[in-house]
C-alpha cells in the first residue's frame, strides 16, 4: 500500500470518528490556562502551515504558493484571483483545475482537490502572515469566525472533516506536498483544550 493511500485512509477514519462525535469535550474551566496556551501554540503551527495559510488570504483574493517546494512565498501562478466570491466566479472558477473528489492523491504537479468545492476561506479568516495574537483574536471573535464559540469551532472542524473537505485534506494533500503538523485528531483535541481553558491568547 502506498504511503499516500495509507495516510488518506487514516484521515478518512479520523474524519468519520470525529463526525460521529467520538471526541468528548472537556468541561469549560477544567483545563489550565498554561495548558490552553500550549494547545494554542500547536493550533498556530497548523493554521500558519502552507496547507492552511495559503488559502486564508486577505481582500486581494489572491491565494498564495508557499512551503518547502516553492522557496520564497509568492502569489498563486497563472495570475489567479478568486474574486469577492472567493471561488473565482468573476474570473476563472477554482474548480476549473481544483476538481471535487474524495480521492486526495494527485500527481506532484497536479492541482490538489478535496471532497467539496475548492474555494478560499472567508476574508475574515485571513491568516497568511498574521501573528499569534492576531490569529488568536480572530479565532475567538464570533464576528470573524462564523458566529462560533469554542465548541462551534470544534464542531466546524469535525463537520468539514466528515465531508473530506480542506480540514481533512490538510493532512493528506497529495503529490509531494508537506502535510500539516501532527494529526487531524490532535488538532481538533487542541482546539477543545484551548477552548475549555478560556481561549487564552499570546501577546505577540
Amino acid at each position: 500500500m502506498q504511503k499516500s493511500v495509507v495516510i488518506l485512509a487514516a484521515v478518512s477514519i479520523a474524519g468519520a470518528a470525529l463526525a460521529e462525535g467520538a471526541l468528548t469535550l472537556p468541561e469549560e474551566g477544567s483545563i489550565s490556562r498554561a495548558d490552553g496556551k500550549a494547545a494554542f501554540e500547536r493550533i498556530y503551527e497548523v493554521v500558519t502551515h502552507p496547507r492552511c495559510a495559503n488559502c486564508h488570504v486577505g481582500e486581494d483574493n489572491i491565494p498564495m504558493w508557499s512551503g518547502p517546494s516553492y522557496g520564497e512565498a509568492r502569489p498563486h501562478g497563472m495570475h489567479i484571483n478568486a474574486g469577492e466570491s472567493r471561488i473565482g466566479a468573476e474570473f476563472l472558477p477554482c474548480q476549473t483545475c481544483h476538481v471535487t473528489s474524495d480521492d486526495f492523491d494527485t500527481a506532484p504537479h497536479a492541482a490538489p482537490r478535496f471532497g467539496i468545492a475548492w474555494q478560499l476561506a472567508p476574508v475574515e479568516f485571513e491568516w497568511f502572515g498574521k501573528s499569534r495574537a492576531e490569529i488568536c483574536a480572530q479565532l475567538k471573535d464570533p464576528e470573524r469566525n462564523g458566529g462560533r464559540d469554542w465548541r462551534g469551532l470544534v464542531e466546524h472542524l469535525e463537520h468539514d472533516a466528515s465531508l473530506n473537505g480542506p480540514v481533512a485534506w490538510g493532512w493528506s494533500p497529495g503529490g509531494d506536498r508537506d502535510p500539516a503538523p501532527r494529526t487531524l485528531e490532535e488538532h481538533v483535541e487542541d482546539m477543545a483544550l484551548w477552548g475549555a481553558a478560556g481561549q487564552p491568547c499570546p501577546t505577540d
